[in-house]
């Protein structure tokens, strides 16, 4: 694993389901009653807005390409999500989606790096070689590897990370574990 030190100041790209509110097993978040914080996750927020310059998000939600919900009802979830992270005292600077279905090998669906070249589009200052994405599946951790950033695997599955030690530089149980590690090196 890489344990290239992490300088304040870096970008930071989050995946949603299992990073940051709980993943439904075999199932879509598709309402906001549905949604709900991994525990320590706001507090990580407060931790990470002060570390890093650029906190966007980059999820993708085929669960719109299914018809089980809409860009509307999505949209009023990452409100609550960014309201709620905002009410700890934490940020998100911009929330990106993919609604495509997997099938669609969509350029802007992760592993593919769209979402990325957007938020790049719309913060130049991001720069990749100073970014890390954090996620819960190797689609995140190839989508970080494509734009050249740093990879944090968030598990409890040391296995994976084995079988993927070439794509994953960091691993941690948690959101709130990993932002605990930018304060302690």
């Amino acid at each position: 694993m890489n344990r290239r030190k992490i300088e304040k100041g870096w970008s930071l790209f989050l995946d949603r389901d299992g990073v940051i509110n709980t993943r439904i097993a075999d199932d879509y978040v598709v309402r906001l009653e549905q949604f709900s914080f991994i525990p320590g996750v706001l507090d990580a927020f407060r931790h990470m807005s002060v570390f890093f310059s650029r906190i966007v998000v980059v999820s993708n939600q085929q669960g719109i390409g299914k018809g089980l919900m809409t860009e509307t009802t999505l949209n009023v979830l990452h409100k609550h999500m960014i309201s709620e992270v905002e009410h700890a005292g934490g940020r998100i600077d911009k929330v990106y989606f993919c609604p495509d279905l997997r099938e669609s090998r969509s350029f802007m669906r992760k592993p593919n790096v769209g979402m990325g070249l957007l938020a790049r589009k719309d913060f130049p200052d991001i720069r990749w070689a100073n970014s890390i994405m954090v996620g819960d599946s190797i689609s995140d951790m190839r989508f970080g590897k494509r734009l050249g950033m740093l990879t944090v695997f968030i598990s409890e599955d040391l296995d994976k990370v084995r079988d993927y030690a070439d794509l994953i530089d960091q691993a941690f149980p948690n959101l709130y574990k990993f932002s605990e590690s930018l304060f302690t090196r």
